[in-house]
């Protein structure tokens, strides 16, 4: 068995079960299901129960209290036999019923982390795309969501699993320790989940918190040197695109030094 699809719950019974129906209705079967339920009162153990004869695939729950998400989730790891995991929590659903059988067939042993992205559940339907490259660069300023990350049980492992001490991006953390460890990482172009947008990380009053956890988790896992030496960069790389924008956005400006370009170019090609 290669995969375990692995859902956190807390009083969530409609997306509990929305969660349920898009897992159970994959047409790849050899896959084991694992519940972690936090203690709910609002009937979502009742779904639990009901599903637990009735799944064709190995299925493993439980319900009880927890300290928090990553809590939850580090029981999920715990729990899980499966070589790969996902977190979909309750009320994400994946975007089609032959994800995890396409998945399957991309997976390869020497992969660590195997990338898709997801498509949001509100109006605007964005899509979140995590990095092509397993790169600093490419992760400064973003991360795969995890409803599309399928990554090695060994490898969280090894990390000491998730970080209990955040509230909101220990999985990015993970990414970013997995990053200086040469973890190998693979980008895949398919749409692997819809993501509920009602979840904590959405939500506008958590901003200041995800910036401090972000800078916790740099200061923790980048030494100092190579963190200050890279934000430089950045900065001064994004001050000298800004220019360039203004230059280009100056349309009788751009077009003159767009002359005096291509003047001096064919001129130096002449000679």
């Amino acid at each position: 068995m290669k995969l375990s699809i692995i859902t956190i719950n807390l009083n969530n019974r409609e997306g509990l079960e929305r969660t349920i129906q898009s897992v159970v209705s994959q047409t790849f079967t050899d896959f084991e299901y694992i519940i972690i339920d936090g203690g709910s009162t609002d009937g979502s153990v009742e779904v639990i129960q009901a599903l637990n004869p009735s799944i064709p695939h190995s299925f493993t729950w439980l319900s009880e209290p927890d300290t928090g998400i990553y809590n939850a989730m580090n029981k999920g790891i715990k729990l899980a036999k499966g070589e790969y995991l996902l977190f979909l929590n309750s009320g994400d659903c994946f975007a089609s019923i032959n994800v995890l059988e396409i998945v399957n067939s991309w997976i390869k042993p020497d992969i660590d982390i195997l990338a898709g992205y997801v498509k949001e559940q509100n109006d605007d339907g964005n899509n979140k795309y995590p990095p092509e490259n397993f790169t600093f660069r490419s992760f400064y300023n973003t991360n795969i969501p995890h409803q599309a990350e399928f990554i090695k049980k060994e490898l969280l492992l090894s990390l000491g699993c998730y970080n209990e001490s955040l509230k909101l991006l220990s999985d990015y953390e993970v990414n970013i320790k997995a990053l200086c460890k040469n973890a190998t990482y693979k980008y895949t172009d398919i749409l692997v989940s819809y993501v509920d947008t009602n979840g904590i990380s959405y939500q506008k009053s958590n901003s200041q918190l995800i910036h401090d956890e972000r800078k916790q988790i740099f200061s923790a896992n980048i030494p100092l040197g190579i963190l200050k030496d890279y934000e430089f960069f950045f900065a001064n790389e994004k001050e000298f695109h800004s220019a360039l924008k203004w230059v280009k956005d100056q349309n009788t400006i751009f077009k003159i030094l767009r002359f005096i370009y291509n003047h001096f170019s064919e001129r130096k090609e002449s000679t």
